[in-house]
């Protein structure tokens, strides 16, 4: 008897610091997907695009993995234009060419990444690089500084 309970006392021994080292574990793992999600933050959206070419749809502007990103929204419609691009226009009235909207065969720069000089947004353009005339913008209700 007293085998069995020596034997009881160190199966819940085992058990426990078991229970123990897996509860940490399932911690730091929630804790990773929140911060997983956290990384992800909205800084903003644009009213509606508005212009001679573009007329309709918005973008966003969201901080991921501690850069700056600008996405249009689904209901956005590409000009047929040739060359139509991603431009913004800083808090100072600086414009800055950014990557084109469609890339080779089928694909769209939907999402890009804004490179770490610009400062601030105010404003979103399509610019048609060919013909260097602004088909559509949009802008946000305030400008967005980004660090």
């Amino acid at each position: 008897m007293k085998t069995l309970n020596t034997l009881l006392v160190a199966s819940a021994l085992v058990a426990s610091v078991a229970f123990a080292t897996a509860t940490p574990q399932l911690t730091n793992n929630n804790k990773q997907t929140e911060m997983g999600q956290m990384q992800m933050m909205d800084m903003g959206k644009t009213g509606m695009f508005k212009g001679v070419e573009v007329n309709g749809g918005s973008a966003s502007l969201y901080s991921k993995e501690g850069r700056y990103h600008l996405k249009w929204s689904d209901d956005f419609k590409i000009p047929g234009t040739p060359s139509p691009s991603w431009q913004v226009v800083d808090a100072q009235g600086n414009t800055y060419l950014l990557n084109q909207l469609k890339i080779a065969g089928e694909k769209q720069n939907r999402d890009i990444v804004l490179p770490k000089y610009i400062k601030s947004i105010a404003k979103v353009q399509i610019w048609c690089s060919f013909a260097e005339v602004n088909l559509g913008e949009a802008s946000f209700s305030k400008a967005v500084m980004l660090k």
